[in-house]
């Protein structure tokens, strides 16, 4: 159970690195501190993409979950 609500959804299914990246980087910048990007993705790289990405830019990753291949990611802006 989830303790937090998503304020916007981005799916990146079917593409590859780098743009799962690029287009989280792009919906980040146009939301406000304290708001949560949920992230949908099939490329295996974002497992590691993803909680780098989020170290690097101050952002704060909430959970991480695989179901079938697809993979979401519930991400914090804190900056």
């Amino acid at each position: 159970m989830r303790e937090f609500t998503v304020t916007s959804t981005l799916d990146t299914s079917g593409k590859c690195c780098p743009m799962p990246i690029v287009e989280t980087g792009k919906a980040m910048k146009a939301m406000a501190t304290g708001e949560i990007l949920e992230i949908i993705a099939t490329d295996k790289g974002t497992q590691k993409d993803i909680p780098s990405w989020c170290e690097r830019t101050g952002q704060t990753l909430l959970s991480m979950t695989e179901e079938n291949g697809v993979f979401h990611y519930h991400v914090r802006k804190d900056r």
